[in-house]
């Protein structure tokens, strides 16, 4: 599935600005970020709900929607 909520994706490209798109950094940045709500406010419970889970366990998923929102088509 190729399709990323908007909000998500805006998400995402804010952390890829902050320190760059390179894995692991990139994770770091979204962990930071959603537990400061540092982004229009949202959290971990809202990034979820959009479809990101930041969980270890879904490491495959959060990667393949970081190249999705950052690799060019």
């Amino acid at each position: 599935m190729n399709y990323m909520d908007p909000v998500l994706k805006d998400f995402i490209l804010f952390c890829a600005e902050q320190r760059g798109s390179e894995w692991p950094v990139i994770y770091d940045e979204m962990a930071l970020a959603a537990g400061q709500r540092s982004f229009r406010g949202l959290g971990h419970s809202e990034l979820k709900q959009l479809g990101l889970s930041l969980s270890i366990g879904n490491l495959e998923e959060t990667i393949r929607l970081v190249n999705l929102a950052t690799v060019p088509d």
